[in-house]
């Protein structure tokens, strides 16, 4: 199964809007493990691992090289 690079989340700014509501009283450390613990979760879900293996690529591949190894 290939992977959905079209919009694909039904009310997108209201789950943005609910993702940064759910960081909003962790500080850095513990909002990089909540995303981690959530692309864990997603993943799994996901399961498919052609598909898992294309989002790596595609996230890796459009880091800008000013971003360093930090940036997303």
């Amino acid at each position: 199964m290939p992977l959905i690079r079209t919009p694909n989340i039904p009310d997108p700014d209201g789950f943005y809007e609910a993702l940064i509501d759910s960081q909003r009283l962790l500080d850095d450390t513990q909002a990089e493990a909540m995303n981690a613990r959530l692309i864990l979760i997603l993943a799994n879900h996901i399961g498919d691992r052609a598909v898992l293996d294309e989002a790596l690529r595609l996230a890796r591949d459009s880091q800008r090289p000013d971003e360093g190894a930090q940036g997303c």
